[in-house]
């Protein structure tokens, strides 16, 4: 299987980098899998209603030429359907079994993501109701999916 995680902004935290790092090398023994960075769009602190949707539909114009035509696409969503572990490891499992390769992932920048991105993903996926910032989530992202591999392979881990 090959995971993509498209993502809004460079992540500046080292500790953070580390998670992510140490993660993917994980996952590395289950599928090939890519961390891609689109720029987020410079915006001051107070925004319009307008503002806000320009911002994110440059981003999600950013977002939408770095995923593959064939990939199943999954959204991550404050609106979006919440899994459990199980749930999710289910999901990725029945896509590989469906013939489902390419896997990509999307985290928006900090408005979320525009219109368009969320027309383009076959699913919108939710961790909490909570917001989190947008850098965290690659880690507990990667930590789900690695998980996830877990969970299918019914290897030690899932607790």
């Amino acid at each position: 299987m090959n995971i993509s995680i498209v993502t809004v902004g460079k992540l500046k935290e080292k500790y953070l980098k580390q998670g992510i790092e140490e993660y993917i090398k994980r996952l590395s023994a289950y599928a090939k899998i890519e961390v891609v960075e689109v720029p987020d769009e410079k915006a001051p602190e107070q925004l319009s209603d307008t503002e806000m949707e320009q911002v994110k539909q440059k981003e999600g114009e950013r977002i939408l030429t770095k995923i593959h035509p064939d990939s199943h696409v999954i959204a991550l969503a404050i609106q979006g359907r919440m899994l459990t572990s199980e749930q999710l490891a289910a999901n990725l499992d029945n896509l590989a079994t469906y013939g489902k390769s390419k896997i990509t992932f999307v985290i928006g920048g900090s408005l979320g993501l525009s219109e368009d991105v969320l027309k383009r993903a076959d699913e919108q996926l939710s961790f909490s109701k909570m917001t989190f910032p947008h850098q965290l989530m690659r880690l507990i992202l990667v930590e789900q999916v690695y998980r996830a591999f877990r969970i299918m392979r019914g290897e030690p881990y899932h607790k």
